[in-house]
């Protein structure tokens, strides 16, 4: 798939604790990802969120992860975050007027059609592409086929779903996304990371973004 990116961007989501925001930090990441959902084993309360984001510096994005929650919440964490994620089946209209970029995150069943979903969507800054597992909407370590994105969406593209160290180098070389997000790859347990597999995704991106002209 053709692509102008020489950097895959990284977002490392679900985080709990401030020993492993500063290590995603230190590591180069790009953005850090909060989940705001209840139900989720790493979701973090309102007030867990304002500690834990008032930690992470200028230059590297916060982004809060909602599932079909109601406005009055988001508005409470918005001026904790710096970029909303929409991971539930939010209409194009649920997601705009909070005054921050959004993205919208797409669960790939079958049928879906990108280039539609990026056209109903076209004010989100992103598609964020994962596996779909029915009644889940997210986490669920499971790939999907990324055949099935297609070159020319008109939106950037995160990848995520099932993403590790191990297959992170085979997923940028066959989809050269934007950017990749990666939740239990890298994890010890849900919402505690594991620096070794942290380090390990970050040095895997790194290897995948080199040409193969340079090595």
């Amino acid at each position: 798939m053709p692509n102008a990116i020489t950097r895959t961007r990284i977002k490392f989501c679900g985080l709990t604790r401030t020993d492993d925001i500063a290590s995603a930090i230190s590591l180069g990441v790009d953005a850090i990802g909060f989940v705001m959902w209840p139900q989720s084993k790493r979701s973090i309360s309102v007030e867990q969120l304002a500690e834990l984001a008032a930690g992470v510096p200028a230059f590297v994005t916060r982004v809060g992860l909602f599932v079909d929650q109601p406005a009055s919440l988001i508005e409470r964490c918005a001026p904790h975050l710096d970029l909303l994620q929409f991971h539930g089946d939010e209409p194009p209209e649920a997601c705009q007027g909070y005054d921050m970029a959004w993205i919208k995150a797409l669960r790939m069943r079958d049928g879906m059609d990108l280039h539609r979903e990026a056209d109903r969507y076209h004010e989100a800054s992103a598609l964020l592409l994962d596996a779909y597992r029915p009644g889940v909407p997210g986490g669920t370590g499971e790939t999907f086929d990324w055949s099935r994105i297609p070159a020319n969406l008109a939106k950037p593209v995160i990848l995520a779903g099932g993403l590790t160290p191990g297959n992170i180098g085979a997923a940028i070389k066959h989809v050269a996304p934007y950017a990749v997000d990666v939740s239990g790859g890298i994890e010890a347990s849900p919402g505690e990371k594991n620096a070794a597999k942290m380090q390990a995704f970050v040095q895997a991106v790194s290897a995948a973004n080199v040409p193969p002209s340079s090595l």
